[in-house]
């Protein structure tokens, strides 16, 4: 059954200026999807943590000095969003939905941490440094690493997604899939950085450290990969337990972050990291099993990935390895389902949750970075396609 939102027609908004102005440029442009967000999640904590939103709110408030400490000026963008909401609406009318505050916006970006790890939502990811092929094989020496995932994520979120640009001063530009309210989440910036998400369940969590959509975001800010890997370290690490792929035209590296420390994921012979949603080499947290999928997954995006080197050969892999491939020979694909890299709705879960969008990051040493993203399930060859930036 496809996904009952409409993929076509996702909002695509510019964010610019102060950072209270970029958010409440946000707050004002995702209004009714930030006020859906805060339903949606709301309800989500009380069947699934048996947290009211008041609850949700006091936790909340005990990140809101590490974010102070550590990135105050996305602390000021999450106070103009929560102002964004409560202005006019363009008839010049007050906004008649309930006011909000920067607590909201705070629960928003630390729901990962607030719930304790209880989500389960499950993610495929990789970076594919194909340069490093061809240079083994004698071809060029351009760099070129490709990064992908799919995020799957219950359908109701999916009407809230956005694709965001940000400008800020003195920072490479961002562009972004992120849900309504969210300040960073996964996409790329002018730098040729990029990173993707998955999501791990494991204890502990801290609060005095960033929760990891600001984390995210910090690195969407960040010049090349090696100021990145710089960031995470000089972090110390981040709120929750979670795996972060960061890329550049140079290489990749994955980060098995946790409130515990930080273990590094290295490219194998193919010049591949994929993950899925455990750790891989991270032992010093908690992390009970619970994706039966997981490993699944893991090993099937290891053996495709493999099957298109094998079969297009090391030294034309770089140029075949296109994002239309990828989607077609990777992350379409429906092995094990519903715990599939294609994510589908489970006919025995309340919830419904599946792949709600995908995105491929292309970067190239001398040449500007492009995305390609689809919403739905990546199945459905119709959809439309977003290329980002935008060549209007």
């Amino acid at each position: 059954m496809p996904v009952l939102w409409d993929v076509d027609h996702v909002p695509e908004i510019l964010l610019q200026g102060s950072s209270y102005e970029i958010g409440r440029t946000h707050g004002a442009l995702l209004r009714k999807q930030i006020h859906s967000q805060l339903r949606i999640y709301a309800d989500m904590f009380q069947r699934l943590c048996k947290f009211s939103w008041e609850q949700v709110r006091d936790v909340a408030t005990q990140y809101e000095p590490a974010i102070q400490r550590l990135a105050p000026h996305l602390l000021e963008e999450m106070r103009g969003i929560a102002d964004g909401v409560n202005g006019t609406q363009d008839d010049g009318h007050p906004v008649v939905e309930r006011q909000i505050d920067v607590l909201d916006v705070v629960a928003l970006n630390a729901r990962s941490e607030i719930a304790l790890g209880l989500w389960d939502d499950g993610c495929t990811s990789l970076a594919w440094n194909v340069g490093s092929l061809t240079d083994a094989a004698g071809g060029t020496d351009d760099e070129k690493v490709v990064l992908a995932q799919n995020w799957d994520w219950r359908t109701s979120v999916g009407p809230n997604l956005a694709v965001v640009t940000v400008r800020q001063e003195g920072r490479p530009d961002i562009w972004m899939v992120s849900e309504a309210g969210i300040v960073g989440k996964i996409g790329f910036n002018a730098a040729s950085v990029g990173v993707c998400l998955n999501a791990i369940r494991a204890k502990p969590t801290d609060e005095s450290l960033l929760p990891v959509h600001l984390v995210l975001r910090l690195l969407l800010e960040q010049p090349s990969l090696s100021a990145a890997l710089s960031l995470v370290h000089s972090l110390g690490g981040c709120a929750s337990s979670q795996h972060i792929l960061v890329a550049s035209a140079f290489g990749s590296r994955g980060l098995e972050i946790s409130p515990r420390g930080t273990v590094h994921l290295s490219e194998d012979s193919l010049g591949l990291i994929a993950h899925t949603n455990h750790f891989i080499e991270n032992l010093l947290v908690e992390e009970p099993p619970w994706l039966s999928g997981s490993p699944v997954r893991l090993e099937r995006a290891r053996t495709l990935c493999a099957d298109l080197a094998k079969h297009y050969g090391k030294d034309a892999v770089r140029e075949k390895l296109t994002p239309a491939l990828l989607r077609q020979q990777l992350f379409a694909d429906t092995f094990n389902a519903p715990q599939a890299i294609c994510c589908v709705p489970d006919p025995c879960r309340e919830d419904s949750i599946e792949t709600l969008f995908n995105i491929v990051m292309m970067f190239e040493e001398g040449k500007a970075p492009y995305a390609e993203v689809t919403f739905g399930r990546p199945t459905d060859s119709e959809a439309r396609v977003y290329r980002i930036p935008r060549h209007d």
